[in-house]
């Protein structure tokens, strides 16, 4: 054992190791401002494409491994390969996917836009390019259910309460489906269109009273993420929009967080631990193409800048939000 009056070996932290290089924006701890950039985190090489923040940690999905393969352990890739050998045993399992093309139902054939998990942390699904989504046990990793879900490819999907699952496709809709357990497997049937329109669905978001959805439909937005009464898009203009929701279901664009010199990929938010009791603040992730992530402090009760041009709010810009207790259960 080192004696305690040893001199600190900076080479033995893990923090050498890391592709990252963090910068610390010290004003802002200084600063009465209720909109601040706190920091960036850097990476030498690989885009930041996903974000998710838990507590303490972030965690980051890039297009480069990590240098220090010893911090996480890969458990598995779905689908399983003994699930893939004894599916394949069976020519009923396969689909036609294209003309003289047949792939195994429970594979994707194309990119995985987006994953999603249930609360209890029971199902994974991820979505496709494929036009599908697939439904995953978590015990075993065993694919329960493939559904083709849009005419186009599925970039976003959320899990929602009551067993409610929203998808958002390049052919201009969102769907609704709910979820039935069938013995020890699941059903998806669809429940209804909320969204038809011309230009893609890029991303979708639910509030956490599970009551509001918002859907990203110009191209220019990427992603978006909820906090509270607030709302935030980011956007290939390289720009974070903060948007606060109205007890009447209002949206009001309060201010413009610039900072990435590339287009705004994925964001993630939580409470602000330093906040009082009383105060409703919250840190927010922004990950971009510029191969950052920068942390941002927001107040929900910050008002707009008098001397920014904001974006307004109309019927065909982000976010359109639909209220959840209005819509039924039919099934079609």
């Amino acid at each position: 054992m080192a004696a305690d009056n040893a001199p600190y070996d900076p080479s033995l932290s893990p923090l050498s190791k890391s592709p990252w290089s963090s910068h610390i924006n010290e004003d802002a701890f200084v600063s009465n401002e209720n909109e601040a950039l706190v920091g960036s985190l850097v990476r030498e090489e690989g885009h930041i494409y996903s974000l998710a923040a838990t507590k303490d940690l972030l965690y980051t999905g890039s297009d480069i491994s990590g240098k220090n393969e010893q911090q996480h352990k890969r458990v598995a890739t779905l689908p399983t390969l003994r699930n893939y050998i004894k599916c394949s045993m069976k020519p009923s399992n396969y689909v036609e996917v294209r003309r003289h093309r047949n792939v195994l139902w429970i594979k994707h054939y194309d990119a995985i836009s987006c994953l999603s998990i249930t609360e209890d942390h029971s199902l994974i699904y991820s979505a496709s390019w494929d036009k599908t989504f697939k439904v995953w046990r978590t015990a075993n990793f065993k694919c329960l259910e493939s559904v083709t879900a849009h005419d186009d490819a599925v970039n976003a999907l959320v899990v929602g309460p009551e067993g409610l699952v929203f998808t958002g496709s390049a052919d201009g809709t969102v769907k609704i489906w709910r979820r039935e357990a069938q013995g020890k497997t699941t059903k998806h049937f669809f429940s209804q269109t909320l969204l038809k329109q011309e230009c893609a669905v890029t991303a979708l978001a639910i509030n956490v009273e599970g009551n509001l959805l918002y859907a990203g439909h110009k191209l220019a937005v990427l992603c978006l993420a909820t906090a509270g009464g607030l709302v935030f898009s980011g956007s290939a203009d390289m720009s974070i929009c903060v948007w606060r929701r109205t007890l009447s279901d209002e949206h009001t664009c309060v201010n413009v967080l610039s900072g990435h010199t590339g287009p705004v990929k994925c964001l993630a938010a939580e409470r602000d631990p330093d906040a009082m009791c009383n105060e409703r603040k919250w840190i927010l992730y922004s990950g971009s193409l510029d191969k950052s992530v920068k942390v941002w402090k927001v107040s929900e009760n910050a008002a707009a800048p008098t001397n920014v041009q904001l974006p307004r709010l109309s019927a065909d810009q982000f976010p359109r939000s639909s209220s959840l207790r209005k819509m039924g259960s039919r099934r079609y």
